[in-house]
């Protein structure tokens, strides 16, 4: 095979083949290299030449002695053997843009199509030269505008979900982790990883709520990563309870536990602020509940809330953990209290946290409002939970969070003893025909 040839990455046959999306999707590297070792031509040598790794460790993960794990090596797989984003749960790289076909669109109208400029914006090697060109000079202004985006990028995850948001924060990550290459002062070193580490958490959770579990976790761990070049135990702290979180999901009840407890101790050598601790028992809670351990739960609940209730406005909470308020407080002890089916004490908390829940979060009262639907289903209410999990389901698809979704599909099935009862029957068919 020829230079050349290799130059261009992998075939398009090869990434067509149902093995090797199977594997991009898994990020399983020693499938892929093994694959474009077979089927596509590439040696180890070769491999390692295109993705800047040593031959040795290219051997390891074929061998399957060896992973990768680490974001920027996956960016520089994806781009040595041209694997479009997608398929390795990237934004598009910048060789895609260059090899897309620009084609203009005929007017329906029978008149013809504006012309269309290809010279709006730089093609990838001349962006490229001019990102180094401009060697963004690192300023407290730089640093603060950075953390201001990601405030403003955590909030219109609550407000609309983070799948239109997931290429600019990732794209913002490569960016800062760029800038950090290229910086050597250690005060902001130390600024731009927490940036990072906060970036990648963000890109984590879009996945999370997107239900891909597997590149969610990828991404906490290059979180966890980051903020241990810090030593930044709150934060390490916060990714290890967004882990925990996702393990309840996957029915890993164990590990839950085993990682909401990490935290608590990986905040303890912090100091603790009750805030953080608060929420980290209130993690807990929701393995043990996951768990259907009675006695456990209550008494993580009843932690949460005994920290909860020691917070002071002089505490110097994070600016992550700022969220997890009053009502964020009784809203989660509502949800493990209905994960254990105590459905009579679960219905009025979530009730009263929807009472006082900011409108414009539109995923997060999709989301309790679904719990609040099977409590009252729980409580055989059929009629109040179907009107419920109603405004459930119109909140979710306007705010596109397979999450939440995934959680109405399961309430949908919760209704077969009910589907002769009009509501039920109604609101069964509503939610198979927006989730098809």
């Amino acid at each position: 095979m020829t230079e050349s040839r290799l130059s261009s990455g992998l075939p398009s046959r090869l990434l067509a083949d149902p093995e090797m999306v199977t594997a991009c999707a898994a990020r399983d590297f020693t499938t892929i290299f093994r694959l474009a070792k077979a089927k596509g031509g590439y040696h180890a040598s070769r491999i390692a030449r295109a993705c800047e790794l040593t031959p040795s460790r290219v051997s390891e993960v074929m061998a399957g002695r060896r992973e990768i794990t680490n974001m920027t090596v996956i960016e520089r797989i994806a781009d040595g053997l041209r694997i479009p984003g997608h398929m390795v749960g990237l934004a598009p790289q910048a060789w895609e843009h260059a090899k897309a076909e620009v084609r203009p669109v005929a007017a329906l109208s029978g008149r013809p199509a504006a012309p269309f400029t290809d010279t709006v914006l730089p093609g990838p090697e001349l962006d490229d030269i001019l990102a180094i060109a401009a060697s963004t000079r690192v300023t407290p202004t730089v640093l603060r505008s950075l953390q201001a985006s990601i405030e403003d990028y955590w909030r219109r995850d609550d407000e609309h979900g983070g799948e239109a948001l997931r290429p600019a924060v990732m794209g913002q990550l490569r960016y800062v982790l760029g800038v950090l290459r290229d910086t050597a002062d250690p005060h902001y070193r130390r600024s731009l990883h927490g940036i990072a580490a906060e970036l990648a958490r963000l890109t984590g959770w879009t996945y999370f709520d997107a239900r891909q579990y597997s590149t969610a976790r990828s991404y906490f761990a290059e979180a966890l990563r980051l903020a241990r070049v810090i030593e930044d135990r709150p934060f390490i702290a916060n990714v290890l309870s967004c882990l925990s979180l996702q393990a309840t999901y996957e029915d890993k009840a164990s590990e839950a536990i085993t990682l909401a407890r990490a935290a608590q101790d990986s905040a303890r050598i912090d100091g603790g602020v009750p805030r953080l601790m608060a929420m980290l028992a209130m993690r807990e809670a929701f393995g043990h509940a996951s768990a259907h351990d009675q006695e456990a739960t209550h008494r993580a609940i009843d932690d949460a809330r005994w920290h909860f209730d020691r917070i002071d406005q002089a505490d110097d909470d994070p600016a992550w953990v700022q969220y997890f308020d009053r009502t964020k407080l009784t809203v989660d002890a509502g949800i493990a209290l209905g994960q254990l089916g105590d459905a009579a004490a679960a219905e009025p908390l979530i009730e009263e946290a929807l009472r006082s829940e900011p409108s414009a979060n539109l995923r997060g009262r999709a989301f309790h409002s679904f719990w609040l639907a099977r409590t009252q289903l729980q409580r055989n209410q059929v009629e109040s939970a179907c009107t419920t999990a109603g405004e459930a389901l119109t909140l979710a698809f306007e705010v596109a969070s397979p999450r939440v979704l995934a959680h109405l599909q399961e309430f949908r099935q919760s209704l077969t003893p009910y589907r002769s009862a009009r509501p039920a029957a109604e609101l069964s068919a509503r939610i198979r025909e927006l989730t098809a």
